[in-house]
């Protein structure tokens, strides 16, 4: 009894913990900059913001990855001149190299150095992104469910329509003999658009297997210089150390091929480019909706283009059925973008300004086999 006694009153070992272990897995960009605003630390999830490694950036001004008439500077300046922290909600970031970002920043002064400056960023915009992945789902299934009602009381009411025709044209005088084929051409057309939509009405699990994500990206990109996509520059940003992604390789090809398609009829047919990256993105996890389990996602394609920009009104509704800006769209390809990635688990998302619209898919790992140990 009084042994345990004295244990209690003993100080606690003290654990020591390297500060750079907790700091690089914050999902949190974490910066330090001196009074010349000079980089003195970045964390994991900054380097992955600047796509540079920390022993680059550091040293290096904070003004020649942002523009200077950013407001992250002037809010920089005022915490030098107040006593605490500050935050602010919505600070745009925006440059070529990063794109398009929305974050939450608090920026606080370090006491032990004068001017110094440690910011932490948080991207506002993931957790809508997620919110919008879930909704892209959903218009999937439905889609899915109009498709299977659509085969059934649609096509074969219209298999009998054209052959109506088609015996009407044998007896109409010459000159009515196009409205007959006006009749036999748009049943067509209607039995296409079904035929499309069927695709959503799959169902059973997907088969996966471990697939070469840059194979994949570079059939895409050969079929598209050979078709649509002649008129184009593409430039590719390849992590030659990206795992294999678990995945079905005949759909994402088909996912792949939607979008740089799209991204080919966006760019400008003078000057058009279009760039196909991948990237590790550590800690991205998602909950799959069929056993709420929670899935890696680390494996990030994407597919930039120069074009004029989606409109904003279409930007909320993008992965919806019908919802196209193109006058002969049918508006399913990004919604099959949607069901495809969603059936892996995945998450799509976009950024979309003047001259600039990327594409993000974010995909699962195949899980390491025995033999791979």
């Amino acid at each position: 009894m009084h042994d345990g006694v004295s244990e209690l009153r003993k100080p606690p070992r003290r654990i020591e913990v390297d500060p750079d272990l907790i700091l690089h897995v914050v999902a949190s960009v974490i910066i330090a900059v001196d009074a010349n605003d000079t980089i003195l630390y970045v964390n994991n999830a900054g380097e992955q913001l600047f796509q540079n490694s920390a022993g680059n950036l550091s040293g290096h001004c904070l003004g020649h990855l942002i523009p200077a008439d950013s407001p992250l500077f002037s809010l920089i300046r005022q915490v030098r001149g107040a006593a605490g922290p500050i935050v602010e909600y919505q600070v745009t970031l925006a440059s070529p190299r990063i794109g398009h970002h929305v974050v939450n920043v608090q920026a606080s002064p370090i006491p032990e150095r004068d001017g110094a400056v440690v910011l932490s960023m948080q991207e506002r915009s993931l957790a809508a992104k997620i919110d919008r992945q879930l909704t892209h789902r959903g218009a999937a299934r439905s889609v899915g469910a109009m498709a299977a009602m659509l085969a059934h009381e649609v096509k074969n009411p219209l298999a009998g329509i054209r052959g109506a025709a088609q015996l009407l044209e044998q007896s109409v005088r010459p000159e009515d003999r196009s409205l007959t084929r006006l009749i036999q051409d748009e049943t067509d057309r209607v039995c296409s658009l079904v035929d499309r939509m069927e695709v959503f009405s799959a169902s059973g699990p997907l088969q996966r297997e471990a697939v070469n994500i840059h194979e994949v990206l570079v059939r895409v990109r050969t079929l598209a210089e050979n078709s649509f996509g002649r008129h184009l520059r593409f430039h590719e940003n390849f992590d030659p150390s990206l795992p294999e992604v678990d995945g079905n390789r005949d759909q994402l090809v088909q996912v792949f091929l939607n979008l740089v398609k799209n991204a080919a009829e966006a760019a400008p047919a003078d000057g058009g480019e279009v760039t196909i990256s991948t990237a590790y993105w550590h800690g991205v996890r998602f909950a799959v909706s069929a056993n709420h389990a929670r899935m890696q996602l680390p494996l990030m394609v994407s597919i930039q283009d120069n074009g004029e920009g989606i409109p904003e009104d279409l930007k909320p509704h993008l992965f919806e059925p019908f919802v196209t800006s193109k006058p002969k769209g049918s508006g399913l390809g990004l919604a099959l973008v949607a069901k495809i990635v969603g059936d892996h688990g995945g998450i799509v998302e976009f950024d979309s300004e003047d001259k600039h619209t990327v594409f993000r898919v974010m995909l699962p790992m195949h899980p390491p086999t025995e033999d791979s140990h």
